[in-house]
């Protein structure tokens, strides 16, 4: 039986090599399963959560909290009941819904678990940034400024500044020919490496966003040293999955793990969806 870590590396390379090939395509699928499930609650509400997210960044705002967007173990059993409460038993109509409904279970199942990689490929969005996770953020800073570095499409200091705090968005850019990754920006995002842009925001910021970094480079630790080696106290605020998807081996080793209990708190609005575990972690 295979591990999380190595399903989520098959599920890493089947997403490299054969993504989503339109953004219509994938919708088109959901609203598909939607009305074919459309008496079974657990898959419409699952489905449902994700179209309502899907609108939301497509509007340009930040979406809502996903649940977890796998269904449960008792799916068929639930369909069986449905089925057998419209139909009599024997009757063929109900037999030939009952086998449609299980026959296509498998390839709804695995549409819900492509809500990443649909993210990743149609917004440049990595980690999953709700509207009530950036509050969270923006509660926990308070009034001091923020630094994003690697920023992305800047979701997070979009909503930041939604919010009314200062935020400073940097990022290489250096993907934007491989994936979206800059290419549907948000907000303005200055073009500035990681420690440049530390080395230009230090003295005028006390947090340091850190998202998703690249889980085979070692730049999180050249942050992390530039922001120890700072003339004043820095607090590190990464998003990213310990020992898995992202960070380097050597950043989760030397990383200074600080306040739990605000890490919990920020927590609470950001839930694993998938077989991606990635959380919130204060570290300096």
């Amino acid at each position: 039986m295979l591990s999380n870590k190595q399903k989520k590396k098959l599920l890493k390379k089947h997403s490299q090599a054969k993504p989503m090939s339109k953004e219509t395509d994938y919708i088109s699928k959901l609203n598909y399963y939607r009305e074919l499930y459309t008496d079974v609650p657990e898959v419409v509400f699952l489905i449902n959560n994700i179209l309502q997210s899907d609108r939301l960044i497509k509007a340009g705002m930040l979406p809502q909290d996903l649940p977890e967007l796998i269904l449960p173990d008792d799916i068929q059993d639930q369909i069986f009941a449905i089925v057998n409460a419209k139909y009599a038993k024997g009757d063929p109509a109900g037999d030939h819904l009952w086998n449609q409904l299980t026959n296509e279970l498998p390839k709804a199942d695995k549409l819900l678990r492509s809500y990443r990689d649909y993210l990743e490929e149609t917004y440049g969005m990595w980690a999953y940034i709700s509207a009530p996770f950036v509050k969270a953020i923006a509660d926990y800073v308070g009034d001091a400024a923020v630094l994003e570095v690697m920023a992305g499409n800047g979701y997070i200091s979009r909503g930041l500044q939604n919010l009314g705090r200062t935020v400073y968005p940097t990022d290489s850019l250096a993907w934007e020919t491989e994936n979206q990754t800059g290419n549907h920006q948000v907000i303005d995002v200055e073009k500035l490496d990681a420690i440049s842009a530390i080395q230009k925001y230090s003295d005028k910021v006390k947090y340091v966003i850190m998202s998703w970094s690249p889980d085979k480079d070692t730049i999180d630790m050249k942050i992390l040293n530039e922001i120890r080696n700072a003339n004043h106290n820095l607090t590190l605020i990464v998003i990213g999955e310990k020992n898995g998807a992202t960070n380097s081996t050597e950043f989760w080793q030397q990383a200074n793990f600080i306040d739990q209990p605000a890490a919990n708190k920020l927590n609470e609005h950001h839930q694993p969806f998938d077989l991606i575990k990635d959380q919130v972690y204060l570290v300096d």
